[in-house]
């Protein structure tokens, strides 16, 4: 049996659901935001519902953060050493229009709090604007994004209600869920991000180059596809003739 075109649309307009795991300070996080726009541009047919979800590659920094180069030193051996590591993050950031200033940065976050603020946002319908502002202050302002005043306001800039942003740091909410989020992530064997989990069935490790990310999408597609033609009701057969009916 055909589709018209009523039910062809119907296969195409399934959202492909996609959480992304990530780290409000690592940069192939930010990259791979880019990539990601880059990939669901080249398919404007499909519907994506998008969830950014939390993990912290540096859990054990104290809540107030330490000084960048004491950060670098204990985890490169130095700034000159990390400015190595990083011309390969700087190259790859300028290939997708993003210009980070490492050298800049005063200041390592501990980045629960912003983690906090990104589930916050979802709720608000501003998830994606948060996600871009934090990674935008942090790499590109040198904001301390560990910094509940510079969040308050940061969240005040996307169009979120900052008192109540403030009133949930004060009463300090959503501490459990936000860590039992992020231990979900480590359940499932995810060590670094982003991490770009599609449908709950498809998991895509690494700032991918968009094609990669497509490929799985249309994967994603194919099984809504096939989902849907299972639902299709068969059409009865015409009368034949000589029929008593």
């Amino acid at each position: 049996m055909g589709l018209n075109l009523e039910q062809k649309h119907a296969y195409y307009s399934e959202m492909i659901h996609v959480d992304i795991i990530s780290d409000t300070v690592c940069p192939w996080c930010y990259i791979g935001k880019r990539r990601f726009e880059q990939a669901a541009a080249l398919r404007p047919d499909y519907e994506f519902q998008v969830g950014w979800r939390p993990f912290q590659l540096n859990p054990e920094i104290a809540p107030q953060g330490v000084p960048r180069q004491e950060y670098l030193s204990a985890k490169f051996g130095g700034v000159e050493r990390a400015d190595r590591v990083y011309e390969a993050v700087t190259t790859a950031g300028e290939d997708v229009g993003l210009d980070f200033n490492f050298r800049g940065i005063p200041h390592q976050p501990n980045t629960f709090d912003s983690h906090r603020l990104v589930r916050w946002s979802e709720s608000a319908g501003l998830q994606d604007a948060v996600v871009e502002a934090l990674f935008q202050r942090y790499f590109c302002e040198q904001v301390d994004v560990g910094n509940q005043a510079a969040l308050v306001e940061l969240a005040r800039s996307c169009g979120m209600d900052a008192d109540l942003v403030r009133e949930l740091y004060d009463r300090d909410a959503d501490r459990d869920l936000v860590m039992a989020e992020e231990g979900v992530a480590r359940r499932m064997g995810i060590n670094g991000v982003p991490c770009f989990v599609i449908d709950h069935k498809y998991a895509i490790s690494g700032a991918q180059d968009p094609s990669v990310l497509t490929h799985v999408f249309d994967l994603a597609m194919q099984d809504h596809e096939k989902i849907q033609a299972s639902k299709v009701p068969v059409e009865p057969a015409s009368p034949t003739a000589g029929s008593d009916n």
